[in-house]
């Protein structure tokens, strides 16, 4: 019997409804839970009368709703026993991501899935993502983060870094280039080989030698590059003389 509240505000809206979450229906597993209609019969009802495509979509349309369009994802934090409350970012939409996510979406003749879009969206917010905090973002374990990733990997939307453990995902070139942001991927890149290099230096100023185990594992460590980077960067230090073959600075 309480009221719905809807509020206009500058980041975006809020919408509160009276009741807190279905039974069994948590912030942890809003993605993944199966559909738990608060009143099956009026649920089945609305169905049938076509005012809505199936039970347990509302969620996902949500989130499709806003990440398609670069915003952030919906935000429930507010929620508790007494309400559930959902913000929806606002702010303009990101036209570039847009074109991104229909051509995608074009060529595979299918919506992109809510799991794909939450790593896209990541991935522009905080530039490099690796399966352990999208696995949190989908609400599911790391081996399906993973898949998530791989698949965009091959659509070419998504590049991958490094091996095993320490692999991380950036967007790909052609994804920044569409986004007319070629030079924030070359800068994301590229930091890694110069980073390399300088803990390769300060390693033999401070050790007066390293051998090239030990720069690999030093890199694969620190910067979770792959063998074949971390290798790179040590022979590239040779080639430009700043060491030596009996690795003195």
């Amino acid at each position: 019997m309480g009221a719905v509240h809807i509020r206009w505000e500058d980041y975006g809206i809020t919408i509160s409804n009276p009741g807190g979450f279905v039974e069994g229906v948590t912030l942890d597993n809003l993605l993944v839970v199966e559909p738990r209609p608060r009143n099956p019969f009026l649920a089945d009802a609305i169905k049938r009368i076509g005012l809505a495509e199936r039970t347990g979509r509302g969620v996902d349309l949500i989130y499709q709703g806003l990440l398609r369009y670069g915003r952030s994802a919906p935000d429930y934090r507010s929620t508790n026993s007494h309400s559930v409350a959902v913000r929806l970012p606002g702010g303009g939409a990101d036209l570039g991501l847009l074109r991104v996510v229909i051509e995608e979406e074009n060529r595979r003749q299918s919506p992109l899935p809510v799991d794909s879009l939450i790593a896209i969206g990541q991935l522009r917010q905080e530039r490099r993502l690796d399966t352990a905090t999208l696995a949190r973002a989908i609400q599911r374990d790391e081996a399906i983060a993973r898949s998530v990733l791989e698949r965009l990997v091959e659509a070419g939307l998504v590049e991958a870094h490094g091996v095993k453990k320490g692999r991380t995902y950036t967007l790909s070139p052609q994804v920044y280039r569409e986004l007319g942001q070629s030079a924030d991927y070359v800068r994301l890149a590229g930091f890694e080989p110069i980073q390399q290099e300088q803990m390769v230096l300060q390693y033999v100023r401070t050790h007066g030698r390293i051998t090239r185990k030990e720069a690999v594992e030093l890199c694969i460590k620190e910067t979770r590059a792959s063998f074949k980077a971390c290798h790179n960067a040590t022979e590239s230090l040779f080639l430009k003389n700043y060491i030596s073959t009996d690795s003195a600075p």
